[in-house]
């Protein structure tokens, strides 16, 4: 049974972890965040959840706590944002390579400094190295679908990584929307319940984790880390066709919006596709063949789906919503660029950096975006590589 509600992008992200019901959740505080524990622990309180919760003095002890719990053979949660991210930054990469399936929302907010409490996308591209499956949502009803089939995905034999689910910080987080929620049952027999093959609590099959690893076999388990990466794509697919049959929303790697016969294409993460896709239903109305390319999944990096969605267009903007200070633009475009190399179609790609900070993302400066591209069709060249949108110079 599927019931309609109007609640934020936080309060569906809590009500997706009381329908999964973790084991353990630990958790610190930090806006734009605080909300989705603050909620699940009412839950907790009221006895709606089996959940331990567990307070600690910050978020690097949060994921330690969440590390330790998910080692011991618990399904573990922890949510952040921001600084709260960089400060569980060295924890992350240890969930990681112990191969620990950890589902954490990552409520979307700029690095300081200087300080700034509104959305961009430097606290996700921090940890994009770090092996961890990241998951972006474009609105309410996807960042709670998405923390339900986080959990497949995560715990998948296959896979045993920890996903983060990323949706922006008061954009989605704390606007009001109406969105379709499963019932407990459902959720509760699509998650099922997580029985890891090793643990540290297994008294009969005792195993060691967290050891010294040296150069004898460093690097071998980071190449696991990536065969397990590689596998992920295939189990998200797979996993967003199961979750379709239960709630009848279509999820795969990527979102491709009216890019069938489009000769022009912007490429964007979470809320911002949203404004896109509304400036390409306006321009489809002018006879302009525009679309968008919205990755579902940033990482792995979904460059396959990405070369197939984008083998027919001329030209490609990649909007993103982080800096890398390399000079050579954000970090998803250097991916996309990368990805549209070998097709050897002579796309012309073009990067947009916009919304540091929270900056809003204006339609007409999406417009514009789009009047670039047609210029760029049309002269078959493109002055600037990288860009930056809806900037005072």
């Amino acid at each position: 049974m599927k019931n309609k509600v109007a609640i934020t992008g936080n309060e569906a992200v809590a009500q997706a972890m009381k329908q999964i019901n973790p084991d353990v959740v630990a958790a610190y505080p930090i806006t734009p965040q605080t909300e989705v524990v603050q909620i699940f622990s009412s839950f907790v309180s009221n006895g709606q959840v089996d959940t331990e919760f567990v307070t600690v003095e910050s978020e690097h002890s949060a994921m330690s706590a969440t590390i330790g719990a998910s080692a011991a053979g618990a399904r573990a949660m922890t949510a952040t944002s921001s600084q709260g991210l960089a400060l569980m930054f060295e924890m992350v990469y240890i969930a990681s390579s112990l191969r620990l399936p950890i589902v954490f929302p990552v409520v979307n907010r700029a690095l300081s400094g200087p300080i700034n409490i509104h959305c961009d996308h430097s606290d996700a591209m921090g940890i994009k190295d770090a092996g961890v499956i990241q998951l972006f949502c474009e609105n309410a009803q996807e960042a709670y679908d998405n923390m339900i089939q986080a959990v497949r995905i995560a715990e998948h034999p296959d896979v045993l990584l920890p996903v983060s689910v990323n949706l922006d910080g008061f954009i989605t987080s704390h606007a009001l929307d109406v969105l379709e929620v499963l019932d407990d049952e459902t959720v509760k027999n699509f998650v099922g319940t997580y029985q890891p093959e090793e643990y540290l609590l297994d008294a009969e099959n005792p195993v060691t984790m967290g050891t010294l690893d040296l150069y004898d076999f460093y690097f071998e388990h980071k190449r696991q880390q990536v065969a397990a990466m590689e596998a992920a794509k295939k189990v998200i697919e797979e996993v967003g066709r199961e979750y379709e049959a239960i709630s009848g929303r279509k999820y795969g790697l990527i979102d491709a919006y009216k890019l069938d016969d489009a000769d022009m294409a912007v490429v964007v993460l979470n809320s911002a596709a949203g404004s896109a896709k509304g400036v390409v239903d306006e321009l489809r109305e002018k006879g302009l063949k525009v679309g968008v390319l919205k990755p579902r999944v940033f990482r792995p990096f979904p460059f396959e789906a990405i070369q197939d969605a984008l083998k027919g267009v001329k030209a490609v903007a990649v909007l993103d919503r982080a800096e890398t200070f390399s000079t050579l633009g954000g970090p998803m475009f250097a991916d996309v660029r990368t990805a549209l190399y070998d097709l050897k179609n002579d796309i012309k790609v073009v990067n947009y950096v916009y919304g540091l900070g929270g900056r809003d993302l204006r339609l007409e400066d999406v417009e514009k975006v789009y009047d670039d591209l047609a210029n760029i069709i049309k002269t078959g060249r493109a002055d600037k590589f990288v860009n930056y949108l809806g900037l005072r110079e």
